[in-house]
């Protein structure tokens, strides 16, 4: 089934994507590549550039009852506006952001019963106050430190990446996700620089992911990463890792590792194992018995690292893992269909329990949140969709979507121009979706069930008269990809390509 979340999709009139995209302190910083000049001292932003922006916002794209009717920035790139228009009875008001001196957003004033919208455009205006320094630290807040300024530390392979003009809009976003954190952990910003760059990549990419979905997301104590809760008054907790490697490799030079050719390896092999073993150690955590825990759903959301370019394959040994179930396709009277494999021990000679999902003792996990699609390569594809690609660049995304035939193990190919109509056309409001890939496994014995309106726009998995279904927001599902990015005067890719 196929329905659209909680968020409010508009356009704005004049949707003109001129203008720079990173001002002020970061002038100078080659992250600051990704940008446009020429500016108005006010001009209207596109719908992609308010969404960046209002992840800073406490429920990131929930406007509820009073949705943009138009947005707005200063030239200085320090001040954001938005008119908002109540469905009820008609009436008009604003809301302002301006960066404080650390660059995070903060709302500076919410107005609402202006009797028109050019009137409420008036006021918003004026509170965007272009040229004049940035907001003040609240009393007894720290400076949030500059993600690009790596103090003396030697920084990733692939963190440095982000410093080549190919990679400037995934540097600019990542930037904004971190910004946008309500309480990043203090060493946040020197974990990302250095060795700890996915597991803080996978935090930022799952906080855009909620908070896109409308949530209320917060982090009011260390553990589990974030509170969320919708407006229907559903909470739950969530906790992200990642699955790395036993032992370190380099994410930029790698080659890609050999994917699992026998089944029961696929579902049941080393990826399982890795994945045991990373969910099993947050579970001896016993986040359950917090206080702030206690009665609500508990999810652990993962993304895998595991070898190089796993997870375009690993999905399956997450399944075996939690199910202690795969399949493999098998002829019948000349079709295909697909037949069950069942385990209840992954491979291997450590023994491990398959099954994690398939009994009540683990009955505390409420589910499991998976991408497989957290990289720098989304952190481009993101950004170049809605705002274009940097010039001299091309962005080329090839993979397979999701076969909805009954009985379909294989996906459908597909290779596409991150910046085509066609690409954009696959998502409602024209720009890839940080939930695209978001997939929420449902423990069928958890004692305190996830609701579907908690992720309304997240692919869900669960039980239902015995058999295992899916439900999501988005028609198309993409069960893998890759993104290459060429020259622009380099000859395009095509699906032909791929298949000879």
């Amino acid at each position: 089934m196929f329905r659209l979340g909680s968020r409010n999709w508009w356009w704005i009139d004049a949707g003109q994507l001129g203008g720079r995209i990173w001002a002020g302190s970061a002038q100078g910083c080659p992250w600051a590549r990704f940008e446009r000049r020429g500016m108005r001292s006010v001009e209207s932003i596109s719908q992609w550039q308010l969404d960046i922006h209002a992840l800073s916002l406490p429920r990131g794209h929930a406007f509820g009852d009073r949705p943009p009717v138009g947005a707005w920035r200063s030239s200085d790139g320090l001040a954001c506006g938005v008119v908002r228009q109540d469905v009820t009875d008609g009436t008009f008001g604003f809301l302002v952001m301006r960066r404080r001196v650390d660059r995070v957003w903060t709302v500076i004033e919410r107005r609402h019963g202006i009797t028109s919208r050019a009137e409420a455009r008036h006021h918003m205006a004026r509170r965007l106050r272009d040229g004049e320094p940035p907001e003040r630290l609240p009393p007894g807040t720290a400076a949030r430190p500059a993600l690009h300024d790596v103090k003396g530390r030697t920084p990733s392979e692939v963190f440095s990446l982000l410093g080549s003009a190919s990679h400037a809009p995934a540097a600019w976003t990542l930037n904004e996700l971190y910004l946008a954190m309500p309480r990043p952990d203090r060493n946040w910003a020197g974990d990302c620089q250095t060795g700890n760059f996915h597991t803080r990549l996978w935090e930022a990419q799952l906080l855009a992911s909620l908070r896109e979905q409308g949530l209320l997301v917060t982090q009011p104590h260390d553990s589990p990463d974030f509170r969320i809760e919708n407006r229907r008054g559903d909470v739950a907790w969530v906790e992200a890792v990642t699955a790395n490697p036993p032992v370190p490799y380099d994410h930029i030079h790698a080659g890609r590792a050999d994917m699992p050719t026998e089944r029961r390896e696929v579902f049941f092999g080393a990826a399982a194992l890795r994945f045991a073993k990373t969910l099993g150690n947050k579970l001896a955590k016993r986040y359950e018995r917090l206080p702030h825990v206690e009665g609500h759903a508990l999810m652990i959301a993962v993304a895998d690292f595991q070898a190089p370019s796993s997870m375009v394959w690993s999905r399956e040994g997450l399944i075996g893992y939690l199910y202690g179930e795969g399949a493999h396709a098998v002829d019948t009277d000349g079709r295909k269909r697909a037949n069950v494999i069942q385990a209840t021990r992954l491979l291997g000679e450590a023994g491990f329990s398959a099954g994690l999902f398939a009994d009540d003792r683990q009955g505390e996990l409420s589910a499991v949140i998976f991408s497989n699609a957290c990289s720098v390569a989304k952190l481009n594809r993101v950004a170049v969709s809605g705002q274009g690609a940097p010039k001299g660049f091309r962005y080329t995304r090839m993979g397979a979507f999701f076969d909805r035939t009954p009985g379909a193990l294989k996906g459908v190919p597909f290779c596409l121009d991150v910046t085509s109509d066609e690409y954009r056309a696959l998502w409602p409001h024209g720009y890839e979706p940080w939930c695209a890939e978001l997939e929420v496994f449902h423990n069928p014995f958890a004692r305190h069930p996830v609701s579907f309106e908690l992720l309304p726009e997240a692919c869900h998995w669960f039980e239902e008269g015995g058999e295992r279904v899916c439900r999501t927001v988005y028609e198309t599902s993409i069960l893998y990809s890759q993104t290459l990015v060429q020259d622009e005067n380099a000859p395009r890719l095509r699906l032909d390509d791929l298949q000879e």
